[in-house]
């Protein structure tokens, strides 16, 4: 993927998972996409988009859309538990967060919590852990999360609805 192409896809996540072109996605679901995070500094970090790209906020849905969405987000909170247990033994829980203070979109944040976080962050908002595990190269997404990835994939098609 070029450059220009890389960028093309962040500046309108949405679009471009509805337009088949956002690397990061996992799944199609319901009402959403299920996507992997830039970042992996907590591995198995996902997030759930909207698939519609001018809901800001879930009470801009309808409420059977809604309710379809936050099914989504029970789907992927549980695919991301289960695959990151298997993964790792340190596993200890998910976070899920819909903030929307930065970007203007509906979306949700399933956080992987592990026991070998630092001790004064372990039990604290994703959001201390410092400004260089956002942005460093060793933590961005690439072929060393591949396996996860897949291992969330699999996990979202096993917890499908069967009705």
């Amino acid at each position: 993927m070029t450059d220009a192409a890389h960028a093309d896809w962040r500046t309108d996540r949405i679009g471009a998972a509805l337009r088949g072109e956002n690397p990061t996605v996992m799944r199609r679901l319901d009402a959403s996409f299920a996507v992997i995070g830039d970042v992996q500094f907590l591995p198995g970090y996902s997030v759930l988009l909207a698939d519609e790209p001018y809901v800001e906020r879930l009470s801009d849905l309808p409420r059977p859309k809604r309710r379809a969405y936050l099914d989504d987000l029970d789907r992927m909170a549980e695919a991301v538990e289960r695959a990151c247990a298997r993964q790792d033994p340190a596993f200890r829980r998910v976070n899920i967060e819909i903030l929307g203070n930065e970007e203007p979109f509906l979306h949700a944040h399933v956080w992987p919590r592990y026991a070998w976080e630092p001790p004064e962050i372990v039990n604290m908002p994703v959001w201390l852990y410092p400004r260089a595990h956002w942005s460093a190269g060793s933590y961005r997404l690439g072929p060393l999360h591949d396996g996860l990835r897949e291992a969330i994939a699999r996990e979202l098609d096993r917890l499908a609805p069967t009705d």
